[in-house]
């Protein structure tokens, strides 16, 4: 018993000094320019591997570097570069019959570049595609198992140069089953650099032969607090900025993608001069998008924001860098208490101390042009709300003097809409129609500068109770006062027009005794506001 104990420890002694010795008795670089040669043809690209060493105990072969060439239309760079990859093979054929059989890569802290040019190429299009290219006669069985990158970094931008490109860190990809035939599942996950963090998980293939990028695939895509702005996702010229989550699964037959999910932004902000919002907004979207044009649509965009909803929809284009909008926004009966932690996003400043409560809001939108400057035009109303906190009678004394009429410390608005067009430049107003009971109609239009300077030109028609209308004789009807809106959102100023006023009344009180009391006072309410 003793004796059969030592002759099989002898032999567990034999076999682990084969073992340790073979790695140094076989040179794994004999088969290095065979492995080259296929991952080059696989790819279609130039594969350079540094120097081999097999290694039994982790069951394959490990190279020191890995380099695959990029496109040289793009660049002269790798496309990829890689301090270590390891090669999984079978290593008793590998012994006994000197033949390599890979069926597994694991390519380690790789750096990657994804370029795309301003026609839409990407410097991937004919990775993989053309790997028929260069046919060969070597007995190489490449069955790759499974391809993995761990602990990566991924770089996606485009040859100009214009934008900061999007980095993804910490990537690890798992590929099964790979070949251009075949249908490969996948799963990928990373951070974002800048913020956040993204999964995929789905399945490719088989690989177009002409474009990479038109290979069929379908994932489920999830996006985990996706920092707009410090991602370099949106550019700084868009001023769209905040925190994105997504679910949603993607799907494309090599063609068209079809994409439809679920979005919740936080601490949105959609202009360059404005500031975070107050509240989420939440998106369910269906939409497509064509790979050959770079067009897409969105059928279906469900905005909610608390209890208020609206819709967006309409086209996008890639041209070029930049992605153009041509859409649609809609947005019904919304409440306006649902809204004010919104306007802060869209740059809306209210005058200062005051706030909206109560009523419902609506508006119709076109949204057009760049996203780098977009212009929206349109119109907005509002119903039966109250400006707390803003006394429209101190504002407009003068006009309130002139009719004789009083204001409370708050504007109630029974209603209000405008034809409006935003810009990089300012906001445009027309075709003002606000009605405050307690004053009367005020009509007008004016501008918004982008540093916040107002210019409107308003007139209040008001029911004369009194005050300087009465003494020219306009009492116990309706008197129009013309007035303007200076100073600056946060703090209006409001004057009347006094020559205005004078040249409207003049004409109807011209050679009456009422037209000669009203040139003398206001003659006197000129002079007193010129010397102001």
């Amino acid at each position: 018993m003793g004796r059969k104990l030592r002759l099989i420890g002898i032999a567990v002694v034999a076999l682990l000094l084969v073992l340790i010795s073979v790695p140094f008795l076989i040179d794994a670089n004999q088969f290095r320019p065979l492995l080259v040669s296929q991952l080059s043809q696989a790819l279609g690209r130039d594969v350079k591997v540094g120097d081999l060493k097999l290694s039994l105990l982790s069951g394959g072969i490990s190279a020191a570097d890995l380099s695959i060439a990029d496109d040289p239309a793009f660049s002269r760079a790798p496309f990829l570069t890689a301090k270590s990859m390891k090669v999984g093979v079978d290593v008793w054929q590998y012994i006994s019959a000197h033949k390599l059989d890979v069926n597994g890569i694991t390519v380690e802290r790789p750096q990657i570049a994804l370029l795309q040019n301003p026609s839409g190429v990407w410097n991937f299009s004919n990775l993989a595609a053309n790997s028929s290219r260069a046919p060969s006669s070597a007995k190489l069985d490449l069955a790759i198992k499974v391809v993995k990158i761990s602990d990566g970094r991924l770089s996606i931008g485009n040859t100009s140069g214009a934008s900061k490109p999007l980095a993804l860190e910490n990537l690890d990809l798992e590929l099964r089953d790979f070949s251009t035939a075949s249908i490969m599942p996948f799963s990928l996950s990373a951070r974002v650099a800048g913020g956040g963090s993204l999964k995929i998980k789905g399945k490719a293939g088989p690989i177009n032969q002409v474009d990479t990028v038109l290979t069929p695939i379908a994932v489920s895509l999830n996006i985990s607090q996706l920092d707009l702005a410090g991602s370099g996702f949106t550019s700084p010229e868009s001023g769209i900025a905040g925190l994105v989550s997504l679910d949603s699964t993607a799907e494309s037959n090599g063609r068209s993608l079809q994409i439809k999910g679920r979005a919740k932004a936080e601490k949105i902000k959609v202009v360059r001069t404005g500031s975070p919002a107050g509240r989420p907004v939440e998106f369910d979207f269906t939409g497509g998008y064509d790979l050959a044009s770079r067009s897409g649509n969105l059928t279906r965009g469900d905005l909610h924001i608390g209890s208020a909803h609206a819709s967006l929809t309409g086209t996008f284009a890639q041209r070029g860098d930049a992605t153009v909008l041509n859409m649609n926004f809609n947005g019904p009966n919304m409440p306006v208490s649902e809204l004010t932690a919104m306007l802060p996003a869209v740059d809306i400043v209210l005058p200062s101390g005051s706030s909206l409560q109560g009523g419902s809001a609506g508006a119709r939108l076109a949204v057009q042009g760049p996203t780098s400057r977009l212009v929206v035009t349109g119109l907005v109303g509002l119903r039966k709300t109250r400006l707390a906190g803003f006394n429209i009678g101190s504002a407009l004394s003068a006009v309130a003097s002139l009719a004789g009429v009083q204001a409370g410390p708050n504007t109630d608005i029974e209603s209000f809409s405008a034809n409006l067009r935003l810009a990089p430049e300012g906001t445009t107003t027309d075709n003002i129609q606000l009605i405050v009971p307690a004053l009367g109609q005020m009509t007008g239009a004016g501008t918004i500068s982008a540093g916040h300077a107002l210019n409107f030109n308003m007139r209040a028609t008001v029911k004369s109770a009194g005050g300087v209308m009465a003494m020219i004789g306009q009492s116990g009807g309706a008197a129009t006062i013309p007035f303007v809106i200076q100073g600056t959102s946060s703090n209006p100023v409001f004057r009347p027009d006094v020559r205005g006023m004078a040249a409207a009344n003049a004409k109807s009180l011209l050679g009456t005794d009422a037209g000669k009391k009203a040139g003398g006072i206001l003659g006197g309410l000129l002079d007193g506001l010129k010397r102001k």
